[in-house]
């Protein structure tokens, strides 16, 4: 059964990258705004391994964009989550100090009384035991003792230590810490912990226009390109198109658009080439894309 986030997902910034912790809200993108991302967490005993990764998730720029502005996510200053979380915290804490300055005082007296209780015991014990060396108290057994030990064996050798077994009470050894008990931190963010929409570079407009035809988008680094489009979810697609974006009035390559036709059939995808056309008439853009193919190969 799946569980659906609570609306806007808080978008995690660190560092100027945008990252997601929560798999319900990672599940939740996926399946139904087609968003992806990059999982990027690793074990910790297992730090080289990088074949199956974990969260967090990372975001591109241009997906944290799509989904601020289709109001499903919000941008979240962490650093300031996290400081005010913890004075919060602290300040719960101080109010309720008087309750845990008694309980304090009442281990710390428990402790002295113990103490006092062992100290009384040690003193009440046979004093020869007490300066008995430390090679009394090995196990005979042990060739090094035999090794080092005086050839006149002394009358303290003879002693056998008493070990006292110290018994654990039922409810200590039992005592299991709960996975959790409500969030440590507020769950919904203040106004002042929000940021504005992230910066994003000129191919956005084609990365949206994708977006809404369908199409789901990661980083395309491995291809050589900008990103790459699948037709559906990349677990149980191949990428149909390798993209990149261009302005409207750039001068293009005939050698770039070649090496990328060629690259792009070579691994069995369409090069596809795509930037936001400006109309005269307003402001509006429409973004038109043109795939190339090679034949022949």
């Amino acid at each position: 059964m799946t569980t659906e986030p609570t609306l806007p997902i808080p978008i995690s910034y660190i560092a100027g990258n945008y990252y997601l912790f929560s798999i319900d809200a990672v599940t939740y993108l996926r399946r139904e705004h087609h968003i992806c991302g990059v999982l990027i967490g690793t074990l910790p005993q297992i730090p080289q391994q990088n074949v199956f990764l974990g969260l967090p998730l990372e975001l591109m720029p241009e997906e944290a964009r799509l989904l601020v502005e289709k109001g499903v996510a919000c941008i979240v200053d962490e650093v300031k989550v996290q400081n005010q979380g913890m004075k919060a915290l602290m300040e719960e804490d101080r109010k309720n100090q008087p309750e845990g300055a008694t309980e304090r005082e009442n281990i710390k007296k428990l402790e002295e009384k113990k103490a006092k209780a062992a100290k009384s015991k040690k003193s009440s014990e046979d004093p020869e035991q007490a300066q008995a060396p430390a090679v009394a108290d090995a196990p005979k057994d042990d060739p090094l003792v035999d090794l080092f030990a005086d050839s006149q064996p002394s009358s303290h050798s003879q002693t056998t230590s008493r070990r006292t077994s110290t018994t654990v009470a039922p409810e200590n050894a039992m005592g299991v810490t709960p996975a959790t008990a409500r969030p440590p931190l507020p769950a919904e963010p203040s106004s002042e912990q929000l940021l504005p929409m992230p910066q994003v570079p000129s191919s956005y407009p084609l990365f949206a226009h994708l977006h809404a035809e369908g199409y789901f988008l990661s980083p395309g680094l491995r291809f050589g390109c900008q990103y790459l489009a699948y037709p559906g979810d990349p677990l149980r697609f191949h990428s149909h198109f390798l993209v990149v974006s261009a302005e409207w009035d750039e001068e293009l390559d005939l050698m770039d658009i070649i090496a990328g036709g060629r690259l792009g059939t070579g691994v069995k995808k369409g090069f596809m080439i795509g930037g936001a056309e400006k109309k005269n008439t307003a402001d509006e853009e429409s973004v038109r894309t043109f795939s190339i193919e090679w034949a022949g190969m």
